[in-house]
């Protein structure tokens, strides 16, 4: 998605701007009056202390009702698709198939008599709008809320998304869009997000002003793990299907949440600075993984992915972001106080008041709601409405000037810049860029990037990086590249030789953030038990992904893959070089020796018998596409449905069987250095 955004004299207009208009607005509301929080949205957890109802079980006959409704709506779906009726009209039925499907397969995440209840209309919902398309009517894509679905590249899972169209919506006109994102709701399936979107909202959750916005309520996959993996590519995914089927202003899609959905904002925005307009981000949870004891070096090293976010606050620079909470949430509105900390620290000051401060020199705003808990008082609503307002009317547009930061090649892009390569991965990189002479003139500053590739170059003539001049040749890409103590103009696309870069990086767990392909084992193993820990890993994982990222992975057993799936996958393969062909092939060509009596990396060798290789590697079949070994997340089963899920085996481990369990005993674990070999 290409974004863009606003230049320094520009910002410090609309800053202006923005602060006479906030003066007004504190005017009209008397500051002596004590603030009314705004509820959380729905789902939220109960209050502290509060014990949870225990949970509901489904009766048999009700399980039976949900099963017949499925099938009458999986049925017509069946039907449509010999007519090959419209794919998208037909995944926006396929989704309440989809969603009687996981119930049943899952029936323990009903929790209450409520989303039981709640099941029967949503399914009756889908078998209405089936019969709708059979007919060539139908109606669900009209009045003002909708839900409609998409199809994920990642593993195929029909997942649904929730529209809310403004007031006199004109399809010939684009639209700005909000894209909202919800906080924990752990029993949310399909069905329950449905039924939520769809009834009238609930009292005292105070809708956001109508500036013509479309806004768009992702799912998340429940909760995507903290909006993480799958959910975080559901926020993209759903994006590009709105956009499919509405008329959106790209230069003004705007970022929403609150809690572990403001969590999410928080990951996502600093991630991708250049994708949004602006982003309001309310709450969301501070991570002390690094501060627990036992963290090896290694895993602590992938903790700067997501868990360091406020470390990722200079890409404030180039997205205005507004962070708030309500004073009394101490543990939440820490979010907040720490971006702006940060930001402070790269020199940025705060000004103004406690409860309302700007950050000085970059667009960062940050505020806290008195006398209110985990929500947002009035009058900070009217703050950030204007807020929404000043940055969606503005729209995005390429800066002259870019302040970005990051720690992985994974997340490398602001605007006209990406950053291909590293000197050290999970070190934090920096690059202060600035171009002059309506693009002629680029100056550049940068810290641990070995590779740096700037668009919007047509009329680029002279670039000066790290003191050293460079003359160049104008053209809508150039690319530049440093041996350690000087820089060279290196020609456009991935660079020669195996080198950690974009979606090419690491650790084990990147993989799952574009469309994979489980690899299952037919053949005859060389050792038994380590086939079979290998089937149970798989099983394991297409269970929790299945329940918690609301899809079964893509699997196809070793004979039946093709060369068009290692084009398009990253294939994660399972067994032993005797029960896996594909394994077989790449003995070798793999910084893992692997034989019937030994595995060994490094100076380390294990048994074979009871242990083999778990790792992340540039397929030698397809260096474009990662293959992996033997394990899916490697993050632990809270972790699918919690705020974050530590990478605990980094690039590489030697596991060793452990009988009966679904996870095997990790033996030694680490990094490959930049070019994917073993470091010295």
């Amino acid at each position: 998605m290409k974004r863009p955004l606003t230049s320094a004299p520009t910002f410090v207009f609309a800053t202006l701007a923005f602060a006479l208009a906030i003066r007004v607005i504190a005017q009209q509301t008397s500051p002596a009056s004590p603030a009314t929080p705004q509820s959380q949205p729905p789902g939220r957890a109960p209050a502290k202390g509060t014990p949870p109802p225990p949970p509901v079980n489904p009766k048999p006959e009700e399980l039976a009702k949900v099963k017949d409704k499925t099938e009458q709506i999986e049925a017509l779906v069946k039907d449509l698709k010999a007519k090959s009726a419209d794919p998208e009209l037909l995944g926006d039925v396929e989704v309440y198939a989809k969603a009687g499907r996981m119930l049943l397969e899952f029936p323990d995440m009903f929790g209450t008599q409520a989303a039981i209840d709640h099941s029967f209309l949503v399914l009756d919902q889908g078998i209405e709008r089936a019969q709708q398309l059979v007919s060539g009517k139908p109606e669900w894509n009209q009045g003002k809320k909708q839900i409609r679905a998409y199809h994920s590249g990642i593993d195929g899972a029909v997942l649904p998304y929730g529209i809310t169209l403004p007031e006199n919506y004109d399809s010939t006109k684009p639209a700005r869009l909000y894209v909202w994102l919800h906080g924990r709701q752990n029993n949310t399936t399909e069905a329950e997000f449905i039924y939520g979107f769809l009834r009238p909202r609930p009292p005292g959750n105070a809708p956001v002003a109508d500036q013509g916005q479309i806004q768009l309520d992702c799912f998340g996959r429940i909760n995507g793990a903290g909006w993480h993996w799958a959910g975080e590519a559901d926020v993209f995914e759903s994006i590009a299907a709105v956009k499919k089927r509405f008329n959106i202003d790209d230069k003004r899609i705007i970022l929403r949440g609150f809690s572990q959905g403001g969590e999410g904002a928080w990951h996502i925005s600093l991630h991708h600075p250049d994708s949004f307009a602006a982003a309001e981000i309310g709450a969301g949870t501070v991570s002390r993984r690094a501060q627990q004891p036992g963290m090896q070096p290694y895993q602590l090293a992938t903790l700067r992915i997501w868990e360091n976010i406020s470390e990722w606050a200079l890409n404030i620079y180039n997205l205005p972001l507004a962070g708030h909470d309500g004073e009394q949430d101490p543990g939440q509105l820490e979010s907040s106080l720490r971006a702006r900390a940060q930001l402070e620290k790269e020199g940025f000051p705060s000004e103004g008041d406690p409860d309302y401060l700007r950050s000085k020199g970059a667009p960062g705003l940050w505020m806290a709601s008195k006398n209110t808990g985990h929500g947002t008082s009035p009058l900070v609503r009217q703050r950030l409405d204007l807020f929404l307002k000043v940055w969606g009317d503005k729209g995005r547009s390429s800066p002259d000037h870019i302040r970005f930061v990051t720690y992985t090649t994974r997340y490398n892009r602001d605007y006209w810049i990406s950053v291909d390569g590293l000197d050290q991965h999970y070190e934090r990189a920096d690059v202060d860029a600035e171009r002059s002479g309506d693009g002629a003139v680029y100056d550049i500053k940068t810290k641990n990037v070995t590779r740096l590739v700037l668009r919007e170059t047509e009329s680029a003539r002279e670039i000066k990086i790290d003191g050293q001049d460079l003359k160049v040749k104008s053209g809508p890409e150039i690319t530049l590249a440093s041996n350690g103590s000087a820089w060279k103009v290196d020609k456009n696309g991935r660079a020669s030789g195996l080198h950690k870069t974009h979606a090419l990086q690491g650790p084990i767990d990147d993989a799952f953030l574009d469309p994979f392909l489980l690899v299952r084992p037919t053949g005859t193993p060389w050792n038994d038990e380590v086939n079979r820990q290998a089937l149970r890993t798989l099983a394991r994982f297409d269970r929790l992904w299945a329940r918690f990222f609301r899809g079964h992975p893509y699997v196809k057993d070793d004979k039946d893959v093709t060369e068009a799936d290692l084009a398009k996958y990253h294939v994660v393969l399972f067994g032993d070089p005797g029960s896996n062909r594909w394994i077989a092939k790449l003995i070798g060509k793999l910084p893992v020796k692997w034989t019937k009596d030994t595995v060994a990396i490094g100076a380390q060798s294990f048994p074979a018998s009871e242990s083999f290789p778990a790792l992340i590697y540039p397929n030698p079949l397809n260096p474009a596409k990662y293959v992996v070994l033997n394990t899916g997340l490697t993050i632990e089963d809270r972790g699918y449905n919690g705020d974050y899920g530590t990478p605990l085996w980094g690039d590489y481990a030697i596991v060793k069987v452990k009988a009966g369990a679904e996870v095997p005993e990790m033996l030694t674990a680490g990094l490959f250095d930049e070019n994917w070999k073993l470091p010295k």
